[in-house]
């Protein structure tokens, strides 16, 4: 007798693609902006930037973006600038007199300099200003106090691999 019923056998296939995880080493290629748009720096037209997820190697809001991504997965990201280079503190700017800088120096606003505090330690800072009888140095990192946005694709996962599963 026939049955009004058909019997169908359904085969599932499962793909796992391989995520980022803490404790990975990666490659990604980004490009880093500011909010306004003005690019800060990107891979563009170099070799990807290779990290270890979770490290400490890489500004927290960029570890927290690429965890989970797959790869050849790009997606953009927004950073507080509390997950990036913290806030812009005041007391990381420095007046200091001109006639501590040698007279035959030539300085103008946005110039790096490094500067020792006396016990072996150096520290980048930028002149900010310049005043008739001082100048300002800064020392907060050039993108304190600012959100970022990175537009990031994942190269790579070391020892990551896509594999296929079927039941």
């Amino acid at each position: 007798m026939n049955s009004p019923f058909i019997s169908v056998t359904l085969r599932i296939n499962f793909i796992e693609m391989a995520v980022v995880k803490s404790g990975d080493s990666v490659k990604v290629h980004y490009h880093g902006k500011l909010t306004n748009g003005e690019t800060f720096d990107s891979s563009n037209g170099r070799e990807p930037l290779q990290f270890k997820v979770g490290s400490g190697a890489v500004i927290k809001g960029f570890d927290d973006g690429v965890t989970g991504m797959a790869i050849g997965e790009k997606k953009t990201i927004h950073i507080p600038f509390m997950e990036a280079y913290g806030p812009h503190s005041p007391e990381m700017v420095i007046d200091m007199p001109k006639e501590r800088f040698p007279q035959d120096m030539e300085i103008s606003i946005g110039m790096p300099l490094q500067m020792s505090d006396g016990q072996g330690r150096t520290y980048q800072v930028t002149i900010t200003e310049i005043k008739e009888t001082s100048v300002l140095l800064d020392a907060n990192h050039p993108l304190a106090g600012k959100d970022l946005v990175f537009d990031l694709e994942l190269m790579e996962i070391e020892g990551g691999s896509s594999l296929i599963i079927t039941p």
